[in-house]
């Protein structure tokens, strides 16, 4: 593997990735198109270091360490009957289009490509902006996913003798799919940032889902209210990520970067920016090279505002992945300002790549009068830390 000292970056890309397509939906592909056009005007992809690598679709072998096998043949089948109903298929979540098993079965091998880039050494970390399909289940879409590329990659490395995976997701939603694969496997642990399942989809995610038999404390949930904005919302990611993470001592860390807890968002109810983002993946990256020799493999998510946020959260995402953060004060190409207006021609094209915030980390302190935030970072601790050896009311644990 790389050396520290010079770290490589896989960047995993084809343009048949955006193929995963579900026609007039929130999910749509122009947002991976806008953000790697944007990386590339920006020099992102010209950077020391960078590999791009083109991935091979997932085969049968690979989707079916996740998925049963009379599923993919459901996805398979699914799109030559417009009456198909079943495993969560033809929904207005989950619709269905020509070539389904073929685009998904590529966004797995895009996020195996990258997990196995790290894993094996020819670079440090590695990034699949197209992925991060965290909803799918076994045997049912969910959640606009049809495979679960994260938990499709992190099952091909515990194949390949992984006994210590950490996946750290900060979608909006509950990365509830990948915590199911994995909730009985003490090789692996979850941690979910996510908006209250009170209040959205998939209304899973509370504290107290901490991991089955003998795995207990290996999925770890930190729901948040609707309104969290950066300062709190990384509060809440530093009282509770860090510490289980260096308690795991994962040998390798998972990140899903959905960048839909962002304010502007028309799914969900946060209000980070795109800065309080780009915090996050600093922190992420920092832990990676911490705790792992910096094996990181970063995946996208979810995110809907297409190119008033998403191309400019995983930018700098891309950004942070392959060497120094952008300045938030960049300028946005014109070029790639035309081209956005072109794709997008409602949305709201930005000029730069910050929201005009400076995102400040707040100590996490227990207090006689703590506020929502605050009651769920706790409660997230005093259902978690002590199974980690850790004390929940001490902040420096």
């Amino acid at each position: 593997m790389a050396g520290m000292a010079d770290p490589t970056t896989a960047v995993v890309w084809d343009r048949a990735l955006l193929d995963y397509d579900m026609g007039d939906h929130p999910l749509n592909p122009v947002r991976v198109e806008l953000t790697m056009a944007l990386a590339r005007e920006l020099g992102i992809f010209s950077r020391p270091g960078v590999q791009m690598v083109t991935p091979r679709p997932a085969d049968d072998a690979d989707l079916t360490r996740i998925h049963r096998p009379d599923y993919l043949d459901a996805v398979r089948l699914a799109p030559s009957d417009p009456f198909f109903r079943g495993w969560g298929l033809n929904t207005e979540d989950n619709p269905v289009f020509d070539g389904m098993h073929e685009a998904s079965a590529r966004i797995c091998g895009a996020s195996i490509a990258a997990a196995e880039a790290v894993w094996h050494g020819t670079a440090t970390r590695a990034v699949n902006v197209s992925g991060g399909l965290h909803h799918a289940m076994a045997s049912r879409a969910a959640g606009f996913c049809v495979y679960n590329d994260p938990a499709v990659a992190i099952a091909r490395l515990l194949d390949q003798g992984a006994q210590r995976v950490a996946y750290v997701d900060v979608d909006v939603h509950h990365g509830d799919g990948v915590q199911t694969a994995f909730y009985d496997d003490p090789r692996v642990l979850t941690i979910s940032l996510h908006e209250t399942p009170l209040a959205l989809f998939p209304g899973t995610g509370f504290a107290d889902e901490i991991g089955g038999r003998n795995a207990e404390g290996t999925a770890v949930n930190l729901p948040l209210p609707p309104g969290t904005s950066d300062a709190a919302w990384l509060r809440a990611f530093h009282a509770v990520v860090p510490s289980v993470l260096r308690a795991f001592a994962p040998e390798i860390i998972f990140s899903q970067c959905g960048a839909d807890a962002h304010r502007l968002d028309p799914l969900a109810d946060l209000s980070l920016s795109v800065d309080g983002q780009r915090a996050a993946y600093i922190a992420m990256r920092s832990l990676a090279d911490e705790l792992c020799d910096g094996r990181w493999v970063a995946m996208g998510g979810g995110g809907y505002a297409l190119v008033e946020v998403v191309p400019r959260a995983w930018t700098h995402l891309l950004a942070v992945a392959t060497g120094d953060p952008l300045d938030p004060s960049v300028v946005i190409p014109p070029a790639w300002r035309a081209f956005a207006a072109e794709r997008c021609p409602r949305g709201v094209v930005p000029s730069v790549m910050t929201d005009g915030t400076e995102p400040v980390v707040e100590a996490w302190q227990p207090g006689t009068t703590p506020d929502a935030v605050d009651r769920a970072i706790l409660a997230t601790r005093m259902a978690v830390f002590p199974l980690h050896g850790l004390d929940p009311h001490d902040p420096r644990d």
